[in-house]
């Protein structure tokens, strides 16, 4: 197979490496001529991914009409808030016969829209023809080829097969799944969660209050995606728990590293500055916030974070409030 990865941040070449690695054929594109030029002559990116050597098979250019001629499987590994404006750029270039795998877990902050909308809504294609590839996926540990699982999910049967194929390799396994909306709202929403997990341990709690968090987390990530027809079984898997576990429990992870910075300072400026990379939960928070409250779901952990992320109100509040809330039975 031949596939094309729009995106050459840690994410978009780690999926290079595993499509690769899978015996498959793949071109990256990028707009930064500095790292497409070390992936071809040095394969290495030392930016995103310092001290992994990348296979001599992978290429990279900075050519857009040449990336998305090369194959008809393209593969969306750009930040989750400029999608639409990139869509909207390349569309002369893309023809229907496409098929379009998002990798992106975010919601698009001005419109409230989840990114396999926005790639059928801009292209004007059948999600049939849109894909998913999500889980407990950390570049920096995938890179080194440790052991690790995936969710492929789309409405077409079709599109499921061919991802499976395209990213199955002795340590990545990837497990099929029709309930799209299920899987991209749970890889969202878990981002948020981290954050809150990460202003925990910046302000200096412990084992007990990080699972408090994560636990009932999950609960809001659940309740979340039923309310908008999500099976709720795929709260349990790769897609909800797994990814969640993963992004609240490393360091590695955006998301809580940009929490903790957050905890520590008090303040989004300072955690800017020590997480300057894309950091999705940030800009999804008050989307998803207000998107819960559309379908009429609590969600405690993620208004705060919200909150705090808009600069309303510190960390130290944030967990104080948390305690305050009105409790109810505990699996509801």
């Amino acid at each position: 197979m031949k596939s094309t990865v729009l995106g050459t941040g840690a994410w978009g070449t780690t999926l290079a490496q595993v499509i690769v690695d899978a015996g498959h054929e793949v071109l990256m594109w990028g707009r930064n001529s500095d790292v497409v030029t070390e992936i071809n002559s040095l394969h290495t990116n030392e930016k995103f991914l310092p001290g992994s050597i990348l296979p001599e098979s992978i290429i990279a250019t900075t050519d857009i009409e040449r990336a998305l001629q090369f194959s008809d499987l393209i593969i969306l590994a750009v930040p989750a808030q400029t999608l639409r404006a990139n869509l909207q750029a390349w569309l002369p270039l893309i023809t229907p016969e496409k098929i379009m795998i998002s990798t992106l877990k975010g919601i698009e902050a001005d419109t409230h829209s989840r990114m396999t909308e926005i790639i059928a809504a801009e292209l004007g294609i059948s999600l049939d023809r849109v894909g998913l590839i999500t889980g407990p996926n950390l570049a920096g540990e995938l890179i080194l080829r440790q052991p690790a699982g995936a969710v492929a999910a789309s409405p077409q049967p079709d599109v499921v097969t061919a991802m499976i194929e395209l990213f199955t390799t002795p340590y990545f396994r990837v497990y099929p799944s029709s309930d799209l909306v299920g899987c991209e709202l749970a890889g969202a929403t878990k981002s948020v969660i981290a954050l809150a997990v990460g202003m925990a341990i910046g302000l200096g709690y412990g084992e007990n209050t990080q699972s408090m968090i994560i636990t009932r987390g999950l609960g809001e990530v659940a309740r979340f995606g039923i309310g908008y027809g999500a099976d709720p079984l795929t709260n349990l898997g790769l897609a909800g728990m797994g990814d969640l576990v993963a992004s609240c429990g490393s360091p590695l992870s955006r998301n809580r590293t940009f929490g903790e910075a957050l905890g520590k300072s008090g303040s989004i400026e300072l955690a800017q500055l020590a997480m300057p990379k894309t950091v999705e939960g940030v800009a999804s928070a008050k989307a998803i916030r207000e998107l819960a409250h559309r379908v009429g779901v609590e969600v405690p952990i993620i208004e705060v974070v919200s909150e705090v992320v808009s600069g309303t109100m510190t960390p130290t509040s944030a967990m104080e409030h948390l305690m305050t809330v009105s409790l109810r039975a505990e699996l509801i």
